[in-house]
């Protein structure tokens, strides 16, 4: 053969017929790259596994680069696979699942990516730990107003079994043990990426050893088996089910329960039980408040309060606070902050809102607080859960043309109108920014700012006011960017604030 004939043969050999049948192969999962470990498998295996997967329309890249989202490997040991990986000058490895085998096969089976659990991870071994956030841990604060927390949340299966066990100990009164599951799931919520192994945790603030035995149980089965002891408990579900009622708190709910009550029916039917008149209607638009609210129904409901309070007084300022304001979709009930540009002229706003809504036939219920603030008791060292502005609870009823794309609606449900729980709070102008933050939230965010004006600062925080002890004085705070600045403090943008 000539050298013209040798040169031709190897641009036919360079040609496999899989590449060129890869070509004609539609690519149905454009957002996932697979890279299959050879080491264990075998080339013959891992080109029989390659056509198969292209035949399936996922994509596979035949070398390990910084597109690949899935490593996946089969009987190779965490830390030799770890380490090799390590060694191939990835950008963030942190961003490559690694997984089993086990993966790829039922994705095969699936004729789809299936979602990656924890039972597919290969983790490292605790003697070969690579942080799954690098450099990020150690730069992670105690304090949540020092930590940008959105709505996404990569570390979701570890912070649902957190809350699990902080609802739990709320239910026991063990106010403590709550407190440090909250703090270790707000932690954990902050996280850029997701914890693969228990060795990505060292360094993190406010993990204890109740928080890592949990994740070292789902990281290694996939689940907490305490947890699902106590979803299994018939208090904890009482509880749960009680304390989902408008009005009823844990104490009542424990009474409900130590009666022998376990069902709405039980307690409706117990001649002793004397519901108040916020029970009376928790229960009787049960159905509809105890569903979550969308996105859509609280911008409808905020034009409704805006439209009743500009009617009343064209310059009064109004907010939508809360989840919404943090970014959230869904919610469980609307908050509004309420004032007006001139001090003193908010007193008796609230009233005339009320007697409009009524006026509309859209008002279902209200509880109206009138104000006790009283600022020469301020500043205060006892945080309360509840201010001391005027305010009312209400529950509305918000009609299907008002809201875009229509109302979230329970199966066989007919009406062309549900029930929502809003909020409406009315600070003074000049308390209206500490109002405004703590209004917003999230609980722990703001828990962790008067802790850390306390601790920090020698500072004390609340909704009402911002009092420097070193100085003796109040600060004044116009906007929420004053009580960061006077904080020393970065600004967290609202929708940062989801701890």
């Amino acid at each position: 053969m000539n050298h013209a004939g040798m040169l031709l043969r190897g641009k036919k050999r360079s040609r496999p017929v899989e590449a060129s049948a890869r070509c004609q192969e539609e690519v149905k999962f454009k957002e996932v790259m697979v890279y299959l470990v050879e080491k264990k498998m075998g080339r013959s295996r891992r080109n029989f596994l390659t056509s198969l997967a292209r035949s399936k329309g996922f994509r596979v890249d035949d070398v390990l680069s910084d597109e690949v989202t899935h490593v996946v490997a089969e009987d190779n040991q965490a830390g030799g696979l770890w380490s090799w990986l390590r060694e191939q000058g990835l950008r963030d490895i942190s961003k490559v699942q690694v997984l089993d085998i086990s993966w790829f096969t039922e994705s095969m089976r699936e004729g789809r990516p299936v979602t990656v659990e924890s039972r597919h991870h290969i983790q490292e071994t605790l003697a070969e730990t690579v942080c799954s956030t690098p450099a990020a841990v150690d730069n992670v604060s105690q304090y949540a107003c020092q930590r940008r927390t959105t709505t996404e949340n990569h570390n979701k299966m570890f912070t649902d079994a957190l809350e699990v066990l902080a609802e739990s100990s709320e239910f026991n009164e063990n106010e403590g043990r709550c407190l440090a599951f909250r703090r270790a799931a707000s932690v954990l919520k902050s996280l850029p990426s997701a914890v693969r192994s228990l060795g990505a945790t060292q360094g993190l603030p406010c993990l204890g050893e109740h928080t890592e035995a949990v994740i070292e149980e789902i990281l290694q089965f996939g689940r907490c088996f305490k947890v699902e002891e106590i979803q299994c408990d018939e208090r904890y579900q009482a509880l749960k089910l009680f304390t989902s009622v408008f009005g009823v708190g844990p104490k009542t709910a424990e009474k409900w329960y130590r009666r022998g009550l376990r069902s709405f029916k039980e307690i409706l039917n117990e001649p002793a039980i004397q519901l108040n008149k916020m029970q009376r209607a928790g229960f009787l638009y049960y159905r509809d408040i105890s569903k979550t609210v969308s996105k859509a129904e609280a911008q409808a409901l905020r034009c409704i309060i805006e439209e009743t309070v500009h009617w009343i007084m064209p310059d009064a300022i109004l907010a939508l606070t809360g989840g919404f304001r943090r970014g959230k979709e869904y919610g469980h009930d609307v908050d509004f902050l309420v004032t007006t540009p001139e001090l003193g002229r908010e007193e008796g706003l609230l009233l005339h809102v009320i007697d409009r809504l009524q006026d509309q036939g859209i008002l279902l219920y209200c509880e109206h607080q009138g104000t006790t603030f009283d600022a020469t008791k301020l500043p205060s060292c006892n945080f309360e859960a509840m201010d001391h502005f005027e305010k009312c609870f209400l529950i509305v009823r918000l009609y299907e043309d008002q809201v875009e794309g229509g109302l979230q609606r329970n199966p066989g449900d007919s009406r062309a109108w549900r029930a929502i729980r809003v909020d409406l709070v009315v600070p003074p102008v000049d308390r209206y920014a500490t109002a405004l933050l703590g209004w917003t939230g999230s609980r722990q965010f703001v828990r962790d700012l008067r802790r850390f004006a306390r601790k920090e600062r020698r500072m004390l925080f609340d909704n009402h006011a911002l009092y420097d002890k070193t100085k003796k004085m109040f600060l004044s705070t116009t906007t929420e960017e004053d009580i960061f600045v006077h904080l020393g403090l970065e600004y967290v943008e609202p929708w940062q604030r989801n701890a």
